[in-house]
């Protein structure tokens, strides 16, 4: 299986090739276009920024694995990320991780979602649902089950 990145995106990172003074600035964007374009990250995708950022292949497989947004595969599931630093913690993240234990979805425990002052936090896709308590959580799920 190849990937080619669709005419919109293409159009997209030459559009973004202007603006910084070297195409390796374009890792993180293509790897997201890639993942929106798919739905996760192909090693034939990996491939497909190597050719365009002119960079190691292997270099944009450390970046991707480094980001746990970042799918390197085909989710079956809905993926909930569960912030596990202190201030969600604090505020009740581990009631919150117990909870979805139940629910028909993947639950990844990430490290700080960068949201501390409106802890507990969870993200589903590119979406931060803050303050939470699990009655907040079913209401989320609720719209997207």
């Amino acid at each position: 299986m190849s990937f080619s990145f669709n005419e919109e995106n293409l159009a997209k990172i030459e559009e973004l090739k202007k603006r910084y003074p070297s195409p390796h600035a374009l890792n993180l964007p293509c790897l997201w276009m890639a993942q929106y374009q798919d739905g996760y990250i192909s090693l034939d995708a990996i491939e497909e920024i190597s050719k365009i950022i002119h960079m190691p292949s292997m270099e944009i497989y450390r970046v991707a694995t480094f980001y746990s947004m970042f799918h390197l595969e085909p989710q079956e599931k809905l993926v909930v990320d569960v912030c596990k630093t202190l201030s969600c913690k604090l505020c009740g993240s581990d009631e919150i991780l117990n909870h979805l234990k139940n629910k028909d979805v993947r639950v990844r425990h990430v490290e700080c979602l960068g949201s501390c002052g409106s802890a507990p936090v969870m993200q589903i896709n590119d979406e931060y649902y803050e303050n939470l308590d699990t009655k907040k959580v079913d209401e989320i799920l609720g719209e997207m089950l």
